[in-house]
């Protein structure tokens, strides 16, 4: 326990807690002696009836109204709000997410009497705010500071830590052999530990820092993009790597792309918050630890280098061996469909014991799933699709084993390299989720 705890202990309610900034801040709270209720839509199987994970059931979807969360209430003393997201889906929509469940909770803590209120927005959510994400932020952060409570925004810039979104962008970009520098790399970032911030609400639940009002949340000092990802490389245990300084038009095309994938790390919103600049010269933060930011040099533990190397790798290798794959695909039906010999298919189709016209259908059959699996790869990869591949993979070995043994014996191993397509159908299917 770094820090001695301030007041006695609180009954704190984290909304969001199963997040990468609202898990973090559940394990400090605790740390410091706290009693913390995690606030979730669903709890984990894993936490069923946990006496030592306590959960209050919440959805800011439905719970719209301070009646709503009247009851849930009663006993709290410090409510955390961790809830959001960077980018909206069908189920998932910035205005109840950060506006209209968030404001009906404030209000019921006003009318029920919490102590503190502290609300994870960001830094750049402002009337200046030019995405959806930091206006429906900065909606909720002015309906908080206008009630009638001891409230404090909490402003982050850029938080690292091993499973936030934007750390595992940057250390994908770090540790790739060239870095791309997107628009020469001059955006300044102010990146800030999570375990800083972790540490700075659970400080504001003890009744320290301002009683009202923004607080920014930066780091020691303000870097270009270009430094951070050398001084991540570096900290990842990597020399440097040359630069490769990507023209501002073909990083704004990556980022339209990105809009319509869902998974996407880049995507218009996160490039114009980017291009902005994320930094602050606010010293609240250094005066509520007692300390300075913890600096980029030392974000990086030396029992974390492997884990954080491994996730950046995932995150660019994933997708090339995506890429490869389908492009196999799609070159064994193009093949089929003209450049290998017509008469060579039919004969080794007639030892399989199709005749010419059924030849011919399998042989194009095969050509256009080839090819529709292919486009598949490339544009709606999934658990289900891998599935399918791998039972494919699995009949053409088998009929091919059956029929054609010899193939197996071929010195270009036809056959022979359908087990390492097995193997990286596998891998694909094991690091979906995580993908």
């Amino acid at each position: 326990m770094p820090y001695p705890i301030h007041s006695a202990p609180k009954t704190v309610l984290v909304c969001g807690a199963s997040g990468f900034l609202g898990s973090h801040i559940v394990r400090t709270l605790e740390l410091r002696g706290h009693r913390v209720l995690r606030g979730l839509r669903q709890a984990p199987p894993s936490w069923a009836d946990d006496p030592q994970r306590p959960i209050l059931l919440m959805d800011f979807d439905q719970d719209q109204t301070p009646a709503a969360w009247q009851a849930r209430l009663k006993g709290i003393e410090v409510v955390v709000n961790a809830v959001g997201i960077l980018r909206e889906t069908a189920s998932q929509r910035f205005q109840s997410l950060h506006v209209d469940g968030p404001v009906a909770l404030f209000e019921a803590c006003a009318e029920a009497g919490v102590e503190r209120v502290i609300q994870i927005s960001a830094l750049g959510a402002d009337r200046q705010g030019s995405t959806r994400y930091q206006q429906s932020k900065h909606r909720a952060d002015e309906a908080l500071l206008a009630l009638p409570l001891n409230s404090v925004v909490l402003q982050p810039s850029l938080v690292f830590g091993e499973q936030g979104a934007s750390s595992r962008l940057f250390a994908a970009l770090a540790t790739l052999p060239v870095t791309p520098l997107p628009a020469e790399g001059e955006q300044l970032v102010q990146p800030v530990h999570v375990d800083d911030l972790s540490l700075a609400v659970a400080l504001l639940a003890e009744g320290l820092g301002p009683a009202r009002g923004r607080m920014a949340v930066a780091g020691a000092q303000a870097v270009s993009l270009r430094s951070y990802l050398a001084d991540l490389r570096e900290g990842l245990g990597w020399k440097p790597a040359p630069v490769l300084k990507s023209p501002r038009w073909l990083v704004q095309g990556l980022a339209r792309w990105g809009n319509r994938r869902p998974q996407a790390l880049l995507d218009l919103a996160s490039w114009r918050m980017l291009e902005r600049g994320n930094t602050s010269g606010d010293t609240t933060l250094s005066e509520l630890l007692g300390r300075p930011p913890r600096p980029i040099a030392q974000f990086i533990e030396t029992s974390e280098r492997r884990a954080l190397r491994q996730a950046g790798l995932l995150v660019w290798w994933l997708p090339l061996l995506r890429t490869s794959l389908g492009l196999v695909w799609l070159s064994a039906g193009l093949l089929s469909l003209g450049s290998f010999p017509l008469d060579d298919s039919l004969a080794l189709l007639a030892r399989v014991g199709a005749g010419p016209a059924l030849g011919m259908a399998l042989l194009y059959g095969a050509a256009g799933l080839n090819l529709l699996l292919g486009l598949a790869t490339l544009a709606w990869p999934g658990r289900r699709l891998w599935v399918a591949q791998a039972l494919l993979v699995l009949l053409y070995t088998a009929i091919i084993s059956l029929f054609l043994p010899e193939q197996w014996l071929h010195p270009f191993g036809p056959v022979v390299k359908n087990l390492p397509i097995l193997a990286l159908l596998g891998l694909l299917y094991a690091f979906e989720e995580r993908a």
